[in-house]
């Protein structure tokens, strides 16, 4: 059974943030798809679904948060969704958001998103 969790995170930058969305395997925890965007809209999370979609199944169980970016109509997937207030619901990608920011952007300043690739610390799983 394939299990998938997704969230938003944001990476401050030397002006400003970008935001990243990423899905996470919950059994290998490989991140499958993950997009940087100077926005937090259904856009990001949409774009982020469907190229996992296009190399990987499609997940029996697919967790969320209750933002509004994940309770629109648009995406074409049946949502769990976390209980209001508990974060530990989706703990699989908020973990992973705990290593990378740990591991690689608290360590780094960034000036701009662009050719930059946070996903880069040595004990994050990316498939390709």
């Amino acid at each position: 059974m394939l299990r998938e969790s997704t969230d938003i995170t944001y990476i401050k930058l030397e002006k400003g943030f970008v935001y990243l969305a990423a899905i996470i395997d919950w059994h290998s925890k490989k991140i499958p798809s993950w997009k940087l965007s100077n926005t937090m809209d259904i856009t990001l999370v949409t774009d982020v679904l469907k190229e996992a979609l296009v190399s990987y199944p499609r997940p029996e169980i697919f967790n969320t948060d209750q933002g509004s970016q994940y309770t629109a109509k648009e995406h074409d997937i049946q949502i769990s969704m976390d209980g209001k207030g508990r974060a530990t619901d989706n703990i699989c990608i908020e973990r992973f958001w705990r290593t990378i920011k740990y591991e690689e952007i608290y360590l780094n300043e960034y000036a701009r998103p662009q050719g930059q690739v946070p996903l880069g610390c040595k004990n994050v799983k990316v498939l390709s």
